[in-house]
């Protein structure tokens, strides 16, 4: 190399990562409070600087490991302060770290411009420019990371997209630092300005391109999202259809029976008879109480999950006003009554004690509310995700949207949706603001 330069400082270097850091956790879901969030910052903070400054002179052979060391206290701190998954952290880390890359490295070569150009190399106007080129650099991506906010509410991070994410990294890195470890290549620079652009566009170009793949797997995943809800909301309905039909072909057939009534009268043997005849009666008066909620969709829905239950023995009772859904569309109907029983039948069919089988179902009015409660026993201990539990399925990425789906619906009556467990009882309470008249 024909001109010799101070690198970064390590002290700036630490700075960087840890305002990195910050950007990304305080957009996350907190395992602590404030008080305790802070400490633990600050400690971090003073580690980090520690270790970086203690390895500044090491040999070129040590200088990636310690990197690596560096990017692992990182990885540390995101995942004890985070309620995040290790992979959902290692997604995050690693766009600190270049994030991190990129304010050093500018801040850097702004610093080495106008000391030579301007003579200006003091603690003061050293002072003065971190803090404005970092201020400027990780509010703008803070601001920019804000506006995702909801995004990051749901965000689940798969092996593959991390593994994408920390080979875009690594390149990047590599890249960015070519030239300090190495000056006999066809991409190394000879001059430190050179050097200075080389690493500051190449960690630009890397934040820009981690940035653009978490927009834009963002937007699949909730484009994948909504196709899901929306397939959810047309099975519920094709079944309801389905059910329909069934029950007017179980009509047509309890209909007839009712005729038959008076030629099974005629039964030579009194007590047969009289025990046949109660039997289909009270089938009858069954079918009949089933499907009298007072709204004729509801009825469909009802009738066909109290099948299902009566298959895997579970008692279901319900006291339902079916007119105050009057309002309601059909699909959205189906989309929140059925969603919500299948939930509610998985979870008690796993019981053994079939008396334990329980799950009620109430429509009524509640102070210019239409309340929907759907209750259940329940044995099952679930974790809670944006005020929903969490899918109890293997995959977790491609299921639970039955809750999704009702929660969506609800959305468009300006509703909301409460979930409490308490004493083995599942509840699930939608209130829906009822217009006047």
């Amino acid at each position: 190399m024909t001109e010799s330069f101070e690198d970064i400082p390590r002290l700036y270097t630490a700075i960087a990562e840890w305002l990195a850091l910050l950007v990304y956790i305080r957009l996350n879901r907190h395992r602590m409070g404030e008080a305790r969030f802070w400490v633990l910052s600050l400690c971090f903070l003073l580690v980090q600087i520690a270790f970086l400054v203690l390895t500044d002179n090491v040999p070129i052979y040590l200088w990636i490991p310690c990197m690596v060391v560096a990017v692992l206290l990182m990885f540390c701190f995101i995942c004890t302060c985070c309620d995040i998954s290790p992979v959902t952290s290692g997604y995050f880390c690693v766009r600190a770290a270049i994030l991190a890359e990129f304010a050093a490295a500018l801040e850097w070569q702004l610093h080495y411009f106008i000391r030579l150009q301007l003579g200006w190399d003091g603690l003061i106007s050293d002072t003065l420019l971190l803090i404005l080129v970092y201020g400027i650099v990780f509010g703008f991506m803070f601001f920019l990371e804000r506006k995702r906010r909801d995004n990051y509410q749901r965000l689940t991070i798969t092996k593959k997209e991390l593994l994408s994410v920390v080979a875009i990294g690594l390149g990047v890195f590599l890249m960015s630092n070519l030239s300090y470890v190495y000056t006999n290549t066809p991409f190394s620079g000879q001059f430190a300005m050179d050097i200075f652009n080389t690493r500051t566009l190449v960690d630009l170009g890397g934040v820009t391109i981690l940035f653009a793949y978490h927009v834009q797997r963002s937007e699949l995943h909730m484009k994948y999202e909504l196709d899901a809800i929306n397939n959810v909301l047309q099975n519920q309905f094709v079944q309801y259809q389905q059910s329909r039909e069934s029950i007017e072909i179980v009509g047509r057939k309890y209909h007839d029976l009712k005729h038959l009534i008076a030629a099974l009268r005629n039964e030579p043997d009194p007590a047969k008879r009289a025990a046949w005849i109660d039997e289909i009666e009270s089938d009858i008066q069954d079918y009949e109480l089933l499907t009298q909620t007072g709204n004729k969709v509801l009825d469909t829905v009802l009738m066909g999950k109290r099948v299902t239950c009566r298959q895997y023995g579970i008692s279901l009772t319900m006291v339902v006003d079916g007119g105050l859904l009057d309002f309601m569309h059909v699909m959205d109907i189906c989309s929140v009554f059925g969603n919500a029983l299948d939930n509610a039948i998985e979870c008690v069919r796993e019981i053994e004690n079939t008396e334990k089988r329980l799950i009620h179902v109430s429509v009524s009015r509640q102070k210019g509310f239409l309340m929907i409660l759907f209750e259940n026993y329940c044995e099952r201990r679930f974790e809670f995700q944006d005020a929903l539990p969490a899918t109890t399925k293997p995959d977790a990425v491609y299921h639970g949207f039955g809750l999704k789906s009702i929660q969506s619906t609800v959305q468009k009556y300006n509703g909301t949706i409460t979930i409490q467990t308490k004493d083995n009882w599942w509840e699930l309470k939608v209130l829906i603001p009822l217009q006047k008249g």
